[in-house]
């Protein structure tokens, strides 16, 4: 396992949708051969992960802060969270727990499960095999991200007429 941290949570430049990027703790590169984890996740788990990361507490508990309310008063402590598979462009993950008779391994989502993880707090971590089959580099991210950039500064600009012969 790798363990990570949360690198950001943006919109992908192409679908809008929220991606969380997460890359490694050790021996981290930087520059172009540095690699990330990207992980598409839905506008809630978004919001949750963004409120987490700045330490934001509402007046109502949110479903992650719930979730570790629970499993404390369960008697249970979260150990870690681990993206543990990909399966047909689907991530799972794991949430481990530890009670004072035995540990479990909860299926998640890794978008709650690192909601989670920020609130508990606990670590990140990524199977080997997860990363090397879906970590891209940096500079893949910031090359697809100026693609996009450029073709809408395109469309800000054409003229229906630079189309007609």
């Amino acid at each position: 396992m790798i363990e990570v941290r949360i690198a950001s949570v943006n919109a992908d430049a192409a679908s809008g949708q929220p991606v969380l990027l997460l890359k490694p703790l050790e021996h981290e590169v930087e520059g172009e051969d540095a690699r990330l984890l990207p992980i598409w996740i839905g506008q809630p788990e978004a919001s949750a992960i963004m409120l987490g990361l700045q330490g934001i507490d509402l007046p109502r508990p949110m479903t992650h802060d719930l979730l570790r309310e629970l499993i404390d008063q369960l008697g249970y402590v979260v150990l870690r969270v681990e993206v543990t598979r990909l399966d047909s462009g689907t991530y799972f993950a794991a949430i481990i727990v530890r009670g004072e008779e035995r540990m479990l391994a909860i299926d998640a989502r890794p978008s709650d499960a690192v909601a989670l993880a920020i609130r508990v707090p606990c670590g990140i971590f990524v199977a080997e095999d997860v990363w090397e089959a879906a970590a891209v580099t940096v500079q893949a991210v910031d090359d697809a991200e100026e693609e996009v950039e450029r073709f809408r500064e395109f469309l800000d600009h054409v003229d229906p007429s630079d189309f007609t012969g």
